[in-house]
C-alpha cells in the first residue's frame, strides 16, 4: 500500500463514528417519493456540510419535471472541489429520495438507529449509506492529498425511485453530466461492496386499455364488459408471452439469477367503478379496464421487438375475439446499458477493491434501472458505474439497514479509485 493510501486508510478509519453519524442524519430526512418530501432540507444539509469543507455548492430545482410543485420542489445539490490545476473530474452521484415506508417495521424507520454494527432506517441501504460513504471518502482524499489536480464533485439528486426525471435527467440535459465538465461517474447504489455494477437491463412501461360498452349490471347482455376482455388479455399473456420471456437468456452478468431472463410484471389493474367511495358500487357493466405493464428486457433484444410481442397478442385477440378492442399507450422506455470492463472507472474501482478487500470484484448488471441511464443517454458519458456498500436484497424492505464495516471499506475503495482516476495511475 502506498503512503497516500495508508494516510487515506487511517483518516477513514478515524472517521468511522462520523460516517455513522452522517448516515443517521441523512436517514432522519424523510425524503419519501412520491410525493417528494423534504428534498430541500436534505439537499441543503449536504450542501452546508460540503461548503464548510471548501466545496462550491449549487442547487438546481427541476422545474417543470414530473411532481415538481412549490410544495414539493425537486431540489438537487451539486458540490464541486477544484484541485490545484486542470485535470479530470470524478463525480459521485447519489439519490436522496426513498420509497414509502410500508409495514412490518420493528423500529422508527426515520430514527437512524445504530445497533449491532448496522445503521437502520428507510434509505439506509438505498442509498444514504452510499452517499455518506462517498462524502467521507472524498473528504479523506482531499485532506490526505490537498495538491491533487482536477476536480471532485458530489451530488445529491432526486426522484431516482420514480425515473430520475427531476434529478439526474434534468441535470444531464443542462450538461452537468457531460464532458468536459465531468469525466468519470460513480453511483453508490447498493449492489454489494465487492461488486461493480456495469449497467442495467432495459425497461418498457405501457398502459393497455380494453374497451367495452356500458350497460345496466342486471342486463350485461346489453353491454360489453371491458374487464372480461382484459381477462382474455391476461390469459393470452400467460399462455403465450410469459413462456416466451422465460425462454430468453442473456449473456449480461445480471443479478439475481432470475433476472438473466426477460421479465414482465403486471404493475396494476383498474376497471369499472373506482374505489374512492364508501358504500356499494353502481350496477354498471364497465366500459374500460386498464393495466400497466413493466417489461424488463435484455441487451440481446431490441425495443421494437419487445413492443411487437405484446401488440401481436392484442391484434390476435382483435381478430379472433368478438367485439374486442384495445388502446395502448407508451409510458416510458430505456435501453439496456453496459459499461465495458476495460473502461477507466471500472479498472480504477476494480483495483481498489482488490487492494482494500484482497479479492477480485464480481461484475454485475442490475435487474432494474437507475440513474446511469440518464448519464449515458442524455449526457453521452459512458465511463459510469454503480458501486456502493449496501446489500441489494435489503433495498425497499422493512428494517432496511447498512453495515458499518461495509461503508468503511467502500469509502476506502472510493477514495483509492478517485486517486487512480485523477492521476491515471501515476
Amino acid at each position: 500500500m502506498s503512503d497516500l493510501h495508508e494516510q487515506i486508510t487511517r483518516r477513514i478509519d478515524a472517521a468511522t463514528n462520523e460516517l455513522v453519524s452522517l448516515t443517521s442524519e441523512l436517514i432522519r430526512f424523510p425524503t419519501i417519493n412520491p410525493p417528494g418530501e423534504d428534498y430541500t432540507p436534505c439537499a441543503e444539509y449536504i450542501g452546508n456540510r460540503l461548503k464548510k469543507r471548501g466545496f462550491q455548492v449549487n442547487y438546481f430545482r427541476g422545474r417543470g419535471t414530473p411532481g415538481d410543485t412549490d410544495r414539493f420542489p425537486r431540489t438537487n445539490v451539486i458540490a464541486r472541489f477544484e484541485g490545484r490545476g486542470p485535470g479530470p473530474t470524478v463525480h459521485f452521484n447519489s439519490h436522496i429520495d426513498v420509497v414509502e415506508v410500508g409495514s412490518d417495521w420493528s423500529m422508527d424507520p426515520f430514527a437512524g438507529i445504530v445497533r449491532d454494527g448496522k445503521v437502520y432506517g428507510r434509505g439506509a441501504c438505498d442509498m444514504k449509506g452510499g452517499l455518506a460513504s462517498s462524502i467521507i471518502a472524498v473528504e479523506a482524499y482531499i485532506d490526505a492529498n490537498p495538491g491533487f489536480m482536477g476536480a471532485i464533485e458530489i451530488s445529491g439528486t432526486v426522484d431516482e425511485e420514480t425515473g430520475g426525471y427531476g434529478g439526474v435527467a434534468y441535470l444531464a440535459e443542462k450538461g452537468l453530466f457531460s464532458k468536459p465538465r465531468v469525466d468519470h461517474v460513480i453511483i453508490p447504489e447498493p449492489l454489494n461492496k465487492d461488486r461493480i455494477c456495469l449497467g442495467h437491463r432495459g425497461v418498457w412501461w405501457a398502459e393497455i386499455e380494453t374497451l367495452g360498452v356500458q350497460a345496466h349490471g342486471s342486463m350485461p347482455f346489453l353491454g360489453d364488459c371491458a374487464v372480461r376482455h382484459m381477462g382474455a388479455v391476461l390469459s393470452a399473456f400467460e399462455d403465450e408471452l410469459f413462456p416466451l420471456l422465460a425462454s430468453k437468456q442473456t449473456d449480461m452478468p445480471v443479478v439475481p439469477k432470475g433476472a438473466k431472463k426477460s421479465t414482465m410484471n403486471i404493475n396494476s389493474i383498474h376497471g369499472g367503478d373506482g374505489e374512492d367511495y364508501s358504500g356499494f358500487p353502481a350496477a354498471n357493466v364497465p366500459d374500460s379496464c386498464r393495466i400497466v405493464i413493466d417489461r424488463r428486457f435484455l441487451l440481446e433484444e431490441d425495443l421494437a421487438t419487445v413492443k411487437r410481442e405484446v401488440t401481436n397478442i392484442l391484434e390476435g385477440l382483435k381478430d379472433n375475439r368478438e367485439d374486442f378492442d384495445y388502446a395502448i399507450r407508451d409510458m416510458w422506455d430505456v435501453l439496456p446499458t453496459m459499461t465495458e470492463r476495460d473502461a477507466p472507472v471500472v479498472q480504477a474501482v476494480s483495483q481498489a477493491i482488490e487492494e482494500v478487500m484482497d479479492k477480485k470484484p464480481e461484475y454485475v448488471i442490475s435487474p432494474g434501472t437507475y440513474d446511469q441511464k440518464h448519464v449515458a443517454r442524455i449526457g453521452h458519458l459512458h465511463d459510469c458505474i454503480a458501486y456502493g456498500p449496501g446489500i441489494l436484497d435489503l433495498a425497499h424492505r422493512a428494517d432496511e439497514y447498512v453495515i458499518i464495516d461495509d461503508m468503511v471499506e467502500s469509502a476506502k475503495v472510493m477514495a483509492f479509485a478517485t486517486h487512480q482516476l485523477l492521476t491515471g495511475g501515476k
